[in-house]
């Protein structure tokens, strides 16, 4: 995509891109934001897709791999370390939060690592079309088998809805965020890489034998 061609991608500049990469990837045996994959890794393809955010610094949060991930990502992001990074996700947002004040939060989880750039763009157009909403929630979606929607990552949290975290405690899951958020926002992407869920060995080999889009 050309970033400097879409409105949006150039006034993004109050979301900042966060990758959530603190899980201990047991189930696949490997460093989940460090495997190759296309060969890129994980982190290198969000960092990439990401890119089109014009936010500040991306923002990576570890745990379990800190020392790797950070040497691997050199100064293309800001790494933070959530101690508590077993808890689950919502902790790392909290973290986030605190580091991206005043920011409204795109956040990717390693576990799909194929979304490109052009959900970032659409996203970030849809939220900057709502005016940037301190307490809302934008998520990407597509149909799925029986004609459903089915709703993915990343998704995009309002500044002052990603400080409301203390409320519902960093141990509680990320959907009691989302029932706080109003207004909820909903962007068709055409792609189901916003579905994907790199957990096991069979999910890694799914995704490095997909066919290109």
């Amino acid at each position: 995509m050309d970033e400097d061609a879409d409105p949006a991608a150039r006034e993004s500049r109050g979301i900042a891109l966060v990758i959530l990469a603190a899980g201990e990837s047991s189930r696949l045996g490997q460093c989940k934001a460090l495997v190759p994959v296309t060969p890129r890794t994980p982190l290198e393809l969000l960092l990439d897709a990401g890119a089109v955010l014009r936010g500040p610094q991306p923002l990576v949060i570890t745990g379990a791999d800190h020392e790797s991930i950070t040497a691997a990502a050199g100064d293309r992001a800001e790494i933070a370390l959530n101690p508590r990074w077993s808890a689950g996700r919502t902790g790392g947002v909290l973290l986030a939060a605190r580091s991206r004040r005043g920011y409204d939060l795109c956040v990717a989880p390693v576990d799909t690592p194929l979304v490109p750039s052009e959900v970032f763009a659409a996203l970030a157009r849809r939220w900057l079309e709502a005016g940037s909403p301190a307490q809302g929630w934008a998520a990407p979606w597509v149909y799925a088998e029986g004609g459903a929607r089915a709703f993915g990552h990343p998704v995009l949290l309002g500044r002052g809805l990603a400080s409301r975290i203390a409320e519902t405690g960093p141990e509680a899951p990320l959907r009691v965020l989302r029932a706080l958020a109003d207004p909820l926002l909903a962007v068709e992407v055409a792609t189901r890489a916003i579905l994907d869920d790199l957990d096991l060995p069979g999910d890694l080999l799914e995704l490095r034998t997909r066919p290109p889009v």
